[in-house]
């Protein structure tokens, strides 16, 4: 993907229910940290999560809605993706076969795309055509089951299907059942693979994950608690334990307000994770042992905007980028390379109700 040199294209997206265009592309300069907007858009209702493929030329979204026309489902929608500005068209529009759909993935090779449906707590599949479009949904699957949480709880709510580099299984946060349920696409289908399922805290609320560079440990940011679980690959096995190896508050000690985490991500280095509070309106840094990947809380930096959902580093790993729901901001974080932690690089931009930042891939 050709790219203005020293810079990159980086991808919004919004809840639509105040002012929200859909879709915004801004462009981060990746010396000085200089976000700007390019006056791109692409209408699309509650965009509220994006993915690029890996060539950088088609983009996805869920339109997290409970109906889609006269149908009870949320849906998905491809654009194409103008490498030297930016610029989305609209390619197609499928089903998720589920209610409010929040979290979407591809697939290792690019040739299936995965989402979780948070309301109904299912995850479905669909095939990608070779011009980017959206095949019609081949898999559905239906989570089962409740957490001790009466008011969060109440049953299953799916909220993130992320592929393993490693191993290509795919893991599903459920927020409801406190368990990271483990799938494996064969033929067109989910079907459950060995372990079924990792197990977090009761009441946690696991949300979303990341994979540790080097392959050996998993992170998971659970909603309820405000806490990250680390779990160890079995030796020489595609999967992990099924039993975390630690929980940690993203928190201080002594917090009084209330909080729920968002976003988890890696430092590309390997030697940090991040992860973000909502109502503390903060991010957590984490130091990451090298010897077994546990991690030793850094602490915690505030976003300077109000509910950080979620947040994107660079390639690079200098920048970090935040997205503040309830102010209508993304914010540039400088990342300090020694120490992990950030400081505000005065380099801003406004966008109504931010809720996903996603980079486009370095070639």
């Amino acid at each position: 993907m050709a790219q203005i040199v020293g810079s990159i294209l980086v991808f919004v997206g919004t809840y639509t229910d105040t002012r929200s265009q859909g879709i915004y592309v801004l462009r981060l300069n990746l010396e000085t940290g200089e976000l700007t907007d390019t006056g791109n858009r692409a209408e699309s209702v509650n965009p509220a999560f994006l993915t690029l493929n890996t060539a950088g030329d088609v983009l996805y979204s869920v339109n997290e809605t409970s109906s889609t026309g006269t149908a009870k489902s949320g849906a998905l929608s491809a654009f194409a993706v103008d490498p030297a500005t930016g610029a989305l068209r609209f390619l197609n529009q499928q089903l998720s076969q589920g209610t409010s759909p929040c979290h979407l993935s591809l697939g290792l090779d690019g040739k299936a795309l995965f989402t979780a449906n948070y309301s109904s707590g299912t995850v479905t599949m669909l095939p990608v055509l070779a011009d980017g479009r959206l095949g019609e949904p081949c898999s559905t699957l239906q989570h089962r089951g409740k957490g001790p949480n009466a008011q969060r709880q109440e049953g299953p709510h799916a909220h993130s299907i992320t592929p393993d580099p490693a191993s290509g299984l795919l893991y599903a946060c459920d927020l409801g059942l406190d368990r990271i349920l483990v799938y494996r696409a064969v033929a067109g289908a989910l079907v459950p693979a060995a372990p079924t399922a990792l197990a977090t805290r009761a009441g946690a609320g696991p949300r979303h994950l990341a994979f540790h560079p080097g392959g050996r440990w998993l992170y998971v940011v659970n909603e309820l608690d405000s806490t990250v679980s680390v779990f160890t690959r079995n030796d020489a096995k595609d999967s992990f334990g099924t039993a975390e190896v630690q929980g940690l508050s993203t928190l201080p000690a002594g917090t009084a307000v209330t909080s729920h985490c968002a976003d988890i991500h890696v430092h590309p280095n390997g030697r940090f994770v991040y992860a973000s509070n909502r109502g503390h309106d903060s991010i957590a840094v984490f130091a990451i042992d090298p010897a077994n990947g546990t991690l030793r809380a850094l602490g915690v930096d505030p976003v300077l905007g109000k509910t950080p959902r979620n947040f994107a580093l660079d390639h690079s790993g200098r920048w970090l980028l935040a997205a503040s729901q309830d102010s209508d901001v993304i914010k540039v974080f400088a990342v300090d390379a020694d120490s992990g932690r950030l400081a505000d690089s005065g380099h801003a931009v406004e966008v109504p109700k931010p809720v996903c930042v996603r980079l486009a891939p370095r070639h």
